[in-house]
């Protein structure tokens, strides 16, 4: 299948997004939303990959959003009333429904970035579970400096990723945070010379991944998810819950025997997550 934002590919258990508009700095639309919630919940449905690369093209990752969707004669947030205003929630949580479905993922997700990553640029590389830079990258909450405040999950997840003064400071003036620092203050996990070197690492990283039994990756995600917003108390035990509904003898036994016998693993997939709303069901 085709798409007008995106680039997408699997092979060999690794799904590659890609930003692909870059003659408009790859800049967030209805169209983005739509195409990005279709690839994702295929991807959810289908388990047809084992972990995702989010990438982009041309001079930035993205600028964030596409500031004409909100012009007279398309979306229109009407401000001039309660009931009006009252929308606007409506609108705002069905955007950050898309972003939260990159966190909900049953697989990890590996933002590689380059160039500016503006706006809702970072709202959407804070869903995802690991992120490298090339060198030329920097990070900007530029809601700020448009008149308006972050709202599709920045202000949520970044003071759980990085300092929370660093986060005031992104918020109140809007100013970058270069590649450099972002590594400095934890945002990032490596930072590459080049946008090349990058991708290539991200891939190694991938393989990696794709080698490891997908049900204990997915719960060391859930844990760590769980944990990050839960006491530890809480934490530990939803991690009993979970493993005693993740646990498989048979893939310890197939980590062992392909160490002794010097061969790759091969673990089974997870299943394909059957979909309520597409049940074949003849009303009676």
């Amino acid at each position: 299948m085709s798409y007008l934002c995106f680039n997408f590919s699997i092979n060999n258990k690794i799904a590659h997004l890609q930003l692909n508009r870059p003659g408009s700095m790859n800049t967030m639309q209805p169209v983005f939303f739509r195409e990005l919630v279709t690839i994702l919940q295929s991807l959810q449905r289908e388990a047809n990959a084992r972990v995702l690369i989010i990438s982009s093209t041309g001079k930035h990752f993205t600028a964030g959003m596409a500031l004409d969707v909100f012009a007279p004669g398309s979306l229109t947030l009407d401000d001039s009333n309660a009931a009006g205003r009252s929308n606007i929630a409506i609108v705002l949580h069905e955007m950050q429904q898309c972003f939260n479905q990159i966190e909900q993922l049953r697989m990890p997700v590996i933002s590689a970035i380059h160039g500016g990553c503006i706006g809702g640029g970072v709202d959407m590389i804070c869903a995802s579970d690991i992120r490298l830079a090339s060198s030329d990258a920097f990070f900007c909450i530029q809601e700020i400096n448009i008149g308006m405040t972050a709202d599709l999950g920045t202000l949520q997840r970044l003071p759980k990723l990085i300092p929370e003064g660093i986060v005031h400071e992104m918020a109140y003036t809007g100013c970058r945070l270069p590649a450099a620092r972002a590594l400095a203050v934890g945002l990032v996990n490596e930072v590459f010379e080049t946008q090349e070197s990058m991708l290539a690492a991200a891939q190694k990283m991938a393989e990696e991944i794709a080698q490891k039994p997908p049900v204990a990756i997915w719960g060391s995600k859930q844990a760590i998810h769980y944990a990050r917003d839960h006491s530890t108390h809480d934490a530990l035990q939803q991690m009993g819950w979970l493993q005693s509904g993740i646990w498989q003898s048979s893939n310890l036994m197939e980590a062992f025997m392909a160490k002794q016998q010097g061969r790759a693993t091969a673990f089974a997939d997870l299943p394909v997550a059957p979909s309520f709303l597409d049940t074949d069901y003849h009303l009676k």
